[in-house]
């Protein structure tokens, strides 16, 4: 399209159009935010608007459509979520001020990792942007990986280094579930993260170009960001590749937010060894946030913990359960600021009372940077600060030197405070657009305007009065419209009454509208007024806002620390509310619960008993429990409870037992359930192949193993062998602590065979053909697979279950030594799957010369081996 052809408007549309190709263009016209062309046709389509069209200077009306500019929050989040970008170009002058064309400029960018909205953001979540940049140093693979909440101004960094990257960036992508990616080329060649990122996630993948990870760029845009020494700052080495992630993230952010990038004040490095290893799978198994079915947060660990009272507690508190520590010391420091506050009932009640009143200081702190913060924001900042004296006095009073320390990293900001408190109403308005924020008294010139137009609009009254009594008219009124200001209004059948000084302006069916030289001076000293008051008004809380941003470190400081004074009081809650007990934790090798329970399970069944069972495992004797026990009796319930038992304590939660010694765990493997991966063309059985073989590749002797049911996915023989191979692998290789389920009755003679194996089963109380499941785990092997019972309970129809009895019962008398109990040659095992070749196909084997044999001899040597075969 020609661009002389266009209107002026629709020209400035498409310079800025060009600059964003691939954004939907949100172009501020008046009170609506308006789309043309392709992007009018993707809202529409996308947010169900009505399609219209505008005329531009051609013959051809351009497709349109608009949202409302008060309501735009609620459109964008809508896009976001489909996985859009938008851009939103504002008008950059007033309208009514402005000569000719209004400018206009992109402001911002909205994606799904740089949102910063309340209203598109979960309160009790992080919203991550990631970035990762990868490449090859002295011949293995390394990646350096950034993670940023904008919202909150968290930034966290590492580089990881191993045989294996790709799922090393998939455990990273999984503990911190990023809504956006920032990738670089390199990345392309793993595909299993590619795969991942697919199939796994839903966040928008960028693709930066190679030029974004130059060296002269990268040092420019840490040095501007944080100083020139930034790299002994921060620890990094010369070769470290955590900055080109930082740099690119921080340069994407220039793009497309235009400012705020001083909210990200400094990267944390964390090393993976500081947290315990959760594979996808192991967190989705152990639905430590989300349920596997639903993906709902009722029926997980986070539902069952969360006892806080701020937003930043929540999302603090997902982050922990998500990276839990290995550090004894470190988890020691926790547990025992639980329990000093599990312990104060009084003080804990009162500093949850407090911090029920905080409002979500980092993302308040961010708008406000942002310059996007309404007066009722602000004033929740400042009621946030009056809070803070009294939560910083109860967590010192608890005594624990972690409360203590918190307490001491809580600044009271009574500065803040005061200037919130003396610049803004009690009840400010939830927009500046109409002004009423500042409070009187703060600025003479404010107070003075307002007189003004509290007294011109008794002006107004007065001289209304006058003019009735004046002209006779008792029905004459001053009225106000944008058109024409202020006006007399008298109605047709006064209209002889009107004096030669009022003017006439405007003729309605029922009157006529005039206006006076007074009414004008009086109108130009009132809306001159009101006009000079919106504009000081804006200038005077943009001037807050700034004062308040100069003192981000203080606010982020603080709200750190009150998010996890949080997330401790929670679990002390949490503890006495669910008769949750300390757990001892160092660096052993010991884990034994007494009376453990499952933490969800039980809150599930409210009301109902619970039984709760014992666990013993080391690295030595107890090295491995073999469960063996009817399906439903709660072999998977129990494994799974030891394995958040641990993850609880690790995290500085008590634990629901009667007592609990936990030696570290470096990591948690799970290999539970069976089911098809089918967009991956992965059998049931191939699933399970390959997460049995992530377990032996990565797990370490301080690793707590958990594996149901392995084998059962092919035949029987096969299944047992591979079984049997794995627990030998385990025990020989890796000695981790590891709870085994397995329905191969014929595996319980490893007790004997393999040093650190011990038979366990549930308990099952049998009456007759009926069984009942006691729910305890005790030692020794299971008597009998239970399996018709278990068939019969799940609503068999009772004629198909007699039958299978008496099918049994036959199958039993014609068996031989039916009366022994079942065990296992493995050496037979063996010899049924190699079976021995015959010597002459070997023999003919060894003497054929391959490289010299003809398609159709090669094809006659086949039918002659085969034959050889046959006559065996």
């Amino acid at each position: 399209m020609a661009e002389q052809t266009v209107s002026p408007m629709m020209q400035q549309y498409f310079e800025i159009k060009k600059q964003h190709p691939n954004e939907i263009v949100f172009y501020r016209v008046g009170d609506f935010y308006e789309m043309f062309y392709d992007d009018a046709l993707t809202a529409s389509r996308e947010l169900e608007l009505t399609l219209t069209g505008k005329n531009c200077g051609k013959e051809e009306r351009a497709p349109m459509c608009g949202v409302p500019f008060h309501s735009y929050e609620t459109y964008v989040a809508r896009l976001i979520a489909k996985g859009y970008k938008v851009a939103i170009c504002e008008q950059m002058e007033d309208p009514a001020l402005a000569k000719g064309l209004v400018k206009r400029d992109i402001i911002r960018v909205v994606t799904p990792g740089t949102v910063i909205e309340s209203s598109m953001l979960d309160e009790d979540k992080n919203n991550y942007l990631c970035s990762i940049y990868c490449k090859r140093r002295r011949g293995r693979w390394k990646a350096g990986v950034c993670f940023a909440d904008i919202s909150t101004g968290e930034a966290r960094a590492t580089e990881l280094e191993a045989e294996k990257l790709g799922p090393a960036i998939i455990t990273e992508l999984c503990r911190f579930m990023p809504s956006e990616i920032l990738i670089c080329p390199g990345i392309l060649d793993f595909k299993d993260v590619t795969a991942y990122i697919k199939q796994h996630t839903s966040a928008l993948v960028e693709l930066r170009e190679d030029a974004c990870y130059q060296d002269a760029l990268v040092e420019a845009t840490m040095a501007g960001q944080f100083g020139a020494g930034w790299r002994k700052a921060m620890g990094y080495e010369a070769d470290c590749l955590v900055p080109y992630a930082v740099a690119a993230l921080l340069n994407y952010l220039q793009e497309t937010q235009k400012h705020g990038l001083e909210r990200i004040k400094s990267v944390e490095n964390y090393a993976d060894a500081q947290y315990m290893r959760l594979s996808p799978v192991t967190r989705a198994n152990l639905e430590l946030t989300e349920t596997m079915r639903g993906r709902e947060k009722r029926g997980t660990l986070l539902w069952v913990l969360d006892k806080t009272e701020t937003s930043m507690g929540k999302r603090l508190l997902r982050a922990w359960i998500e990276q839990p520590l290995v550090d004894a010391d470190a988890i020691n420091a926790r547990l025992s600021a639980v329990q000093a506050l599990y312990t104060a009932n009084i003080a804990r009640a009162d500093l949850k009372e407090a911090l029920s009143h905080v409002y979500d200081m980092e993302r308040l702190t961010t708008r406000i940077l942002y310059g996007s913060a309404t007066p009722r924001e602000v004033k929740a900042l400042g009621d946030t600060c009056a809070r803070l004296p009294q939560i910083r006095e109860q967590a010192a009073a608890c005594g624990a030197p972690l409360l203590e320390q918190l307490a001491q990293q809580i600044d009271p900001l009574q500065d803040l405070q005061e200037r919130i408190e003396n610049t803004l109403v009690d009840d400010p308005p939830a927009t500046l657009k109409d002004g009423g924020a500042i409070c009187s008294g703060y600025n003479s010139e404010v107070d003075e305007l307002r007189d003004i137009m509290h007294g011109g609009k008794g002006y107004l009254a007065s001289l209304e009065s006058k003019l009735r009594e004046e002209t006779g008219i008792p029905k004459l009124k001053i009225g106000f419209n944008k058109v024409f200001g202020y006006y007399i209004e008298v109605s047709r059948s006064y209209t002889d009454s009107v004096p030669d000084t009022f003017t006439r302006k405007q003729t309605l069916t029922n009157g006529e509208r005039y206006i006076t030289p007074e009414l004008k001076e009086l109108e130009n000293k009132i809306l001159g007024a009101n006009e000079r008051l919106l504009a000081l008004e804006h200038q005077l809380f943009a001037e807050l806002l700034s004062d308040i941003s100069a003192q981000i470190v203080r606010l982020q400081r603080t709200a750190l620390a009150v998010a996890q004074l949080d997330v401790l009081a929670g679990f002390a809650e949490a503890a006495l509310q669910n008769n949750y007990v300390m757990p001892e934790v160092d660096g052993s090798d010991r884990m034994e619960i007494k009376e453990g329970r499952h933490p969800v399970i039980e809150q599930m069944l409210k009301g109902s008993l619970f039984v709760p069972n014992d666990t013993l495992l080391d690295e030595g004797e107890n090295r491995m429990l073999l469960i063996t026990g009817p399906n439903m009796a709660g072999k998977s319930t129990y494994m799974r409870q030891n394995a958040l038992i641990a993850l609880m304590a690790q995290i500085g939660s008590f634990v629901p037992a009667a007592s609990a010694h936990i030696g570290v765990v470096d990591a948690i493997f799970t290999r539970v359930g069976a089911s098809d991966d089918l967009a991956a063309g992965q059998s049931t059985f191939m699933v399970e192949m390959t997460e049995v073989a992530e377990i032996l590749r990565h797990a370490s002797k301080d690793s707590l193993v958990i594996l149901d049911e392995i084998g059962r996915g092919t035949s029987t023989f096969d299944g047992m062998s591979i079984a049997r191979a794995v627990v030998e692998y385990i025990c020989d290789n890796i000695g981790c602590k590891t709870l085994f389920a397995t329905h191969y009755h014929e595996l319980t003679g490893m007790e004997q065979d393999i040093y650190g194996v011990k038979n366990y089963n549930i308990a099952v109380k049998k009456r007759g053909e009926d069984i009942t499941f006691l729910r305890r785990i005790v030692a020794g092997p299971a008597d009998d697979s239970y399996g018709i019972e278990v068939a019969k309970l799940a609503g068999l129809p009772a004629s198909v279950t007699k039958r299978a009895h008496a099918v049994l019962r036959q199958l039993e008398a014609s068996a031989p030594d039916h009366n022994k109990p079942i065990q296992l040659d493995f050496e037979t095992v063996e010899a049924y799957n190699n079976p021995p070749v015959p010597s002459e196909v070997v023999e003919k084997l060894h003497n054929v010369d391959i490289e010299t044999l003809t398609p159709l001899e090669a094809l006659n040597f086949l039918y002659e081996l085969k034959n050889t075969l046959d006559k065996e």
